[in-house]
């Protein structure tokens, strides 16, 4: 039953921390980024016009579900005589909101309507917003970093937090209309443009599409290539997930198999009686074996119930908290399919039956004569 329990929570849990983790820095970067093809390798990005093929195959493109302009430029907040470095993020109308909705935790988001009034607009985490001593509403002063400063002053609409440090402490939103005009760009320039496919598990083949259908003055990289450190922390815990579950596996079975070895000692005598009478050793072993499925059987039963019923609790009420800085969640995620529930199920029933044949030849070396005077 813990056994059982526990490998189900595990599965659910790292299946639940993946997801909101891949979710998190996709919503706010991308799954993938088409950028000018050169030697840049600043924050700010080289301009370029997206022609209209381009555009006209990325519109057409099944596997992708948006996609938008933005550029960035490195800058510095200034406010209640402290600073931070930041990169600005500039997007236009076309920017999907509907991410940073669900994260903003004061405020509203850029009004791109009021063309005048989003010049002055910005968003920021509250990673930042909490360093700076900052609230929706506030004004500061930001200088863009240029061969000479560039003061700039913006209004605080919203506050969002990600749970993502790289990302909270990296980034603040704004209009893209100020980084070309900043930068001087011409009409249609952006700084590269940002993909959102409708299948994350498509990633590598879907980018490796976009890429080869590029001008050759262009470029394209996943969130993966992005972003490696996070990916391959994510990679890493599928191995300890699984380390988790033969172990578990093993706890299991090693139950089961003092429990027959239990049961056999204790029948010792029936075991003689019945050999005395004729039976075979095999169906005095399927006798055992029927009682240790009957076994399993409650075990998983109850172990289902312990492993779905924690799980479900965990996800409407949250209650198990995690270090948001260390682990990016604010809480446990749970996530449940029923392929893995019933795969562990079935796993765990075939394995420990398998196993219990091995114990339950002793049966063939109990004497009848001598099984019937034991005591």
């Amino acid at each position: 039953m813990l056994s059982l329990a526990v490998m189900i929570l595990s599965i659910a849990i790292i299946k639940g921390f993946k997801t909101e983790i891949q979710d998190k820095v996709r919503g706010y970067l991308g799954d993938v980024q088409i950028t000018r093809y050169d030697l840049n390798n600043s924050f700010e990005h080289s301009p370029f016009i997206l022609d209209l093929e381009t555009q006209k195959q990325l519109k057409n493109n099944p596997d992708i579900e948006y996609f938008y302009p933005f550029a960035t430029k490195p800058a510095i907040l200034s406010a209640n005589n402290e600073i931070e470095g930041i990169n600005f993020k500039g997007v236009d109308k076309s920017y999907n909101w509907d991410y940073i909705k669900k994260h903003i935790i004061s405020g509203t988001i850029i009004d791109f309507s009021d063309s005048t009034a989003a010049m002055q607009e910005l968003l920021i985490s509250n990673y930042t917003a909490k360093r700076l001593k900052l609230k929706t509403g506030d004004d500061f002063i930001m200088y863009f970093v240029q061969n000479q400063l560039r003061p700039r002053k913006f209004k605080i609409v919203g506050v969002y937090d990600i749970g993502v440090e790289d990302i909270d402490k990296g980034f603040v939103l704004g209009n893209l209309n100020i980084v070309k005009r900043l930068n001087n760009w011409q009409s249609g320039e952006i700084g590269g443009v940002e993909i959102r496919i409708k299948d994350f598990n498509k990633l590598k083949p879907v980018a490796d599409g976009i890429f080869e259908k590029l001008p050759q003055n262009l470029r394209s990289y996943s969130i993966r290539e992005n972003l490696p450190n996070i990916f391959t922390w994510l990679g890493l815990l599928d191995v300890n997930t699984r380390v988790l579950l033969i172990l578990m596996l093993i706890v299991g079975v090693i139950n089961m198999i003092t429990a027959l070895l239990i049961m056999i000692l204790e029948r010792t005598n029936m075991i003689g009686m019945l050999k005395s009478f004729g039976a075979s050793n095999w169906s005095i072993m399927k006798i055992f074996l029927y009682n240790a499925a009957y076994l399993i059987g409650i075990g998983l039963l109850l172990g289902n119930i312990l492993g779905l019923g924690l799980g479900f609790f965990q996800q409407s009420t949250h209650i198990f908290k995690l270090n948001q800085t260390s682990y990016f969640l604010a809480y446990v995620p749970i996530e449940f399919h029923f392929i893995d529930v019933l795969a562990l199920n079935i796993v765990t029933v075939v394995v420990c039956l398998t196993v219990l044949i091995v114990p339950s030849l002793l049966i063939s070396k109990v004497s009848p004569l001598k099984a019937i005077r034991f005591k």
